[in-house]
């Protein structure tokens, strides 16, 4: 009886609980859809703010790759236009490029100072040889010449025209137009085909063709020379006969082959015992030289390729040319051998150019007062 009462009060309660629960849960549905209304609501406000932010950065981000764009581009122009730019040649340079071989004279004091500096041994004895230079030889200034291995015909060969000096009176008489066939067909000379010029390398059938060319134009350029009026003509013609590499060329070749010629007639001499060079005994005393044919393939081949020209063949260029070559040797500076002439027998009324060296490979050309 009294269960009954208890079972009833407990069902109740429950009943009234679960009344409670869904009012709260109406309750928070209510609150939570008018959130999201407010939510919703507050986007709507803000969503065109955004829109015009969005759109802004979209006009700034744009300008901001274009301008980046145009500045990599001019930054690539530029670089291209000061590589270019660099590449151009100086004033100075175009000379080089012209291959102008004999430079423009400079002071030799000067010249020495930036050539020889330091404490060194061999830097002191040099600057000492270059004062004795300028102080007791009264040579003021030089001309540098191109370095290769036709430097020492190139200094000898640029005075002669510059000086004017005149052809020499045996090449008048033996007409050296003729001289490869003379050589070929009088004295049986055919290993002459193997005549090498310089770093050409040619030899073959077509040598004789080719040495009659070297000859003709040695002889036109010298006469040409000759025959300019003045020191300022010459020095034109030498500008533009020394710009010309491979005009250059064929004149050094022409030299070596007047070498070889007076080598061949000096050996032919010495057969019949007449007069010769005295110089020439040297020459064949040498076993790399015993006979024209072997100072040729030997030694006279390779200048102007390899090797450029040696002390005795100074005194059989001063003989072809009929100059006295005369040459300071720096390095033999405070000995005997400090000034030699090439060659020792010269004549009298041979013409005289001047030449010097550090070391009797590489040579300059010092300017004495006029």
């Amino acid at each position: 009886m009294h269960k009954e009462p208890l079972f009833q009060q407990l069902q109740q309660e429950m009943q009234c609980n679960t009344e409670q629960q869904r009012a709260n849960a109406q309750q928070c549905l209510s609150s939570a859809h008018g959130g999201a209304a407010d939510a919703s609501k507050q986007h709507s406000r803000m969503s065109p703010f955004h829109k015009l932010l969005s759109k802004l950065w979209n006009i700034i981000s744009q300008a901001l790759v274009i301008a980046v764009t145009v500045f990599f581009l001019m930054w690539q122009s530029f670089k291209a236009l000061m590589s270019k730019w660099s590449q151009l040649p100086s004033k100075g340079q175009f000379r080089s490029k012209r291959n102008f071989s004999v430079n423009a004279e400079v002071d030799v004091l000067s010249y020495c100072a930036k050539e020889w500096k330091g404490e060194l041994l061999r830097a002191k004895k040099m600057r000492k040889a270059y004062e004795e230079l300028f102080w007791n030889h009264q040579i003021k200034r030089l001309r540098s010449v191109k370095d290769d291995h036709y430097c020492a015909l190139r200094a000898v060969l640029f005075q002669v025209f510059i000086q004017g000096i005149p052809f020499p009176s045996w090449m008048k008489e033996k007409d050296i137009l003729k001289l490869p066939e003379k050589l070929l067909y009088s004295q049986g000379c055919n290993w002459i085909q193997q005549f090498s010029f310089g770093p050409e390398k040619y030899t073959g059938p077509k040598v004789y063709t080719k040495l009659r060319k070297c000859l003709e134009d040695l002889k036109s350029q010298w006469m040409e020379v000759c025959a300019a009026k003045d020191h300022c003509g010459r020095q034109k013609l030498c500008k533009a006969i020394f710009s010309d590499e491979a005009k250059e060329n064929t004149l050094y070749e022409a030299v070596k082959f007047i070498m070889l010629y007076l080598v061949i007639d000096a050996y032919e001499n010495m057969k019949t015992e007449q007069d010769f060079p005295v110089f020439l005994n040297y020459l064949f005393s040498r076993d790399t030289s015993s006979d024209p044919l072997s100072f040729m393939m030997n030694h006279l081949n390779s200048v102007g390729d390899t090797t450029g020209i040696e002390q005795v063949d100074m005194f059989l260029i001063g003989h072809a040319l009929e100059v006295k070559i005369k040459v300071y040797r720096l390095h033999k500076f405070d000995t005997e051998d400090f000034l030699l002439f090439y060659p020792v027998d010269y004549k009298r009324d041979w013409h005289e150019i001047c030449l010097l060296t550090e070391d009797d490979r590489h040579y300059k050309i010092p300017v004495r007062p006029k």
